[in-house]
């Protein structure tokens, strides 16, 4: 399949993509409980500049804001009839950012979890997951972005209804899982379970990866996981800038630009392909990541130890694939200053 997303990955050594959506809006004003997909609508101008943000950082791609843009996410805010609308114009103004840019951008139709479980776990059917996908997809698609996108899904019954919802839409996609718990999702897929999985889907998408997390330690040593397995689809890495802290009363990420500048040069040399930032990822660290892929030579796969020098300790002592007890000391290595 021939499309906007295909086209850079074919021309280009490493895709740089944009950082957290949550983060920027809230230092635009958004408040905790609020849903940024009503910003599509109630506040556009905000909405074309968060995306602006990332495309003058430097990224090749960026993420609707349409993350909660499902019914099921949408009807916390009673707004589960709006589905259509919202997404439809997140997508716009994306295209519409990214058409102006003078240069090849490709607008990703950002779609998560839908906040329920599925069955047998849970009450969420197949079908019904498939259903609220395929009504969110399908508005992106008409809003004109180049290829859809599932981040931070944590269960494999999501990840494939995704899929199906997808094809029903025909259009090409991505998709990332959370490895946020030692190493394993939330329900406890590990790299190598998403590996595998991808190559069983019957409508596989152009890349996978990995989202947010725990750090930019972890989510290499997740990337490592995908690499060793074989596959020969582009990797995703989108890491969160350092870990979370409260500070004054609020959650800061103690991740520096200088510090992601280093991870998007070693999640590149860890086989990630496309590599962009989470939660607490601004402009600032962009440049910075933008500036390390192109001016810092191609290395060795990093190794453990590598990773944590540069980057800090690992919140877990296993990726979750192995019982190897060597990243236990790891974990107890001090950050170098």
């Amino acid at each position: 399949m021939t499309n906007a997303l295909s086209k850079l990955l074919e021309s280009n050594d490493a895709i740089l993509a944009d950082g957290a959506t949550g983060t920027n809006l809230f230092n635009m004003g958004l408040q905790s409980g609020d849903a940024p997909e009503l910003w599509n609508v109630d506040a556009p101008d905000k909405i074309r500049a968060l995306y602006q943000g990332s495309v003058d950082a430097g990224s090749d791609l960026f993420l609707t804001n349409t993350f909660g843009g499902t019914a099921a996410r949408l009807k916390l805010h009673d707004a589960h009839n709006r589905v259509g609308e919202l997404n439809r114009i997140g997508a716009e103004l994306g295209r519409e950012i990214a058409d102006k840019a003078g240069r090849p951008v490709v607008v990703a139709g950002s779609v998560g979890p839908t906040g329920e479980i599925m069955e047998p776990v849970g009450s969420l059917s197949h079908a019904a997951a498939v259903e609220m996908f395929h009504e969110q997809a399908e508005a992106l698609k008409e809003g004109g972005v180049d290829v859809l996108w599932v981040e931070t899904i944590s269960a494999p019954e999501e990840f494939r209804a995704a899929a199906e919802a997808f094809a029903l839409t025909d259009m090409p996609w991505c998709g990332t899982m959370s490895f946020d718990t030692a190493g394993r999702t939330m329900m406890g897929v590990t790299s190598a379970d998403l590996a595998q999985l991808v190559e069983t889907l019957p409508n596989p998408p152009i890349a996978f990866g990995a989202n947010c997390g725990t750090g930019a330690s972890d989510i290499l040593r997740t990337v490592l996981g995908f690499a060793a397995q074989g596959t020969e689809r582009p990797l995703i890495s989108k890491g969160n800038a350092g870990i979370p802290k409260y500070v004054d009363g609020h959650i800061h990420y103690d991740g520096t630009p200088e510090l992601m500048g280093q991870y998007a040069a070693m999640a590149r040399d860890a086989g990630a392909t496309i590599i962009g930032g989470c939660c607490g990822t601004m402009p600032d660290h962009l440049r910075k990541m933008r500036e390390a892929l192109d001016t810092m030579p191609r290395g060795e796969r990093p190794t453990l130890d590598q990773i944590t020098d540069a980057l800090g300790p690992f919140t877990s002592a296993s990726d979750g694939t192995d019982d190897d007890a060597a990243p236990e000391r790891r974990t107890r290595r001090r950050r170098r200053a």
